[in-house]
């Protein structure tokens, strides 16, 4: 993984998107942090408010290197947990994909499918910190990334040095968040309650049938003997879920996640518990 993993991220995406949602083109030039310090403790979380959708960057779908992806109707109810990632100079002063600037000394940030603008709450589960930020862009593209930051963002969520982080992406409603965040604030775990969901495995397929999930996990020792391949059915859930893990890093799990796809098995996907 390279040290600054928003690198992976758009060279040939925002080409592809140029068209469709107004983002704009980038060559080679390599991704990075300012180079002046930023005092980001100064710079405030956005403010949710009342928005219309955006004009641009808000299709019923797009395809990026083959893949389609659907734009939600709605951001009620959104949460999901996955590897955060960042961008920065590269993209400074670039048209975001509703046709805003981007500005990495801004809360912002880029996400597949949520609605533009959409406001999320995005928490670092190894610390418990929590910021605030606007979608107004799309993106990442990278495997396994739910979120794409600013470059404050990234520092005052306390990924910006290790380029990736696990979070929880969660969507605000800007009618009822001064209301949600006080009632959030009250619910917040403790630091040893926090530690307890940085646990990263790559799920690697779900099945109805047992026997066609056994198959797989046969597949997967071939490819992983070192690895823990597991079988999980949790509660009620009918499906037979293959997993390789617990994963130590991002990069181990970038290294899995290419493996599998390279020997013909469906895209796998994080999952953190």
């Amino acid at each position: 993984m390279l040290k600054y993993d928003h690198n992976l991220r758009r060279s040939t995406s925002i080409l592809l998107l140029s068209v469709t949602l107004g983002a704009c083109t980038f060559g080679s030039k390599r991704d990075a942090a300012p180079k002046r310090h930023v005092n980001v403790a100064a710079i405030p979380d956005a403010v949710p408010r009342v928005e219309p959708r955006s004009r641009g960057g808000n299709p019923k779908s797009y395809k990026v290197f083959g893949k389609r992806y659907t734009v939600m109707n709605s951001s009620q109810g959104y949460v999901e947990r996955g590897i955060a990632s960042w961008y920065g100079t590269a993209f400074h002063g670039k048209k975001t994909s509703n046709g805003e600037t981007y500005s990495m000394y801004q809360m912002t940030a880029a996400h597949k499918s949520l609605p533009i603008p959409t406001y999320v709450q995005v928490k670092n589960l190894k610390t418990g910190k929590s910021i605030v930020v606007r979608v107004n862009d799309r993106g990442p593209f990278h495997q396994n990334r739910i979120i794409d930051l600013s470059y404050v963002a990234a520092k005052k969520l306390g990924i910006a040095s290790t380029g990736t982080g696990l979070v929880e992406v969660r969507s605000i409603n800007p009618r009822t968040w001064n209301k949600d965040k006080h009632q959030t604030a009250a619910q917040t775990p403790n630091r040893s309650s926090i530690s307890s969901f940085n646990t990263l495995f790559i799920q690697a397929g779900a099945f109805a049938s047992q026997h066609n999930a056994n198959q797989l996990q046969i597949k997967l020792r071939s490819l992983f003997p070192d690895k823990s391949i597991q079988l999980a059915q949790t509660g009620k859930d009918p499906l037979f879920r293959v997993r390789i893990g617990p994963i130590d890093s991002v990069a181990e799990a970038d290294r899995i996640a290419q493996m599998i796809s390279d020997n013909g098995h469906p895209a796998p996907h994080v999952i953190i518990e």
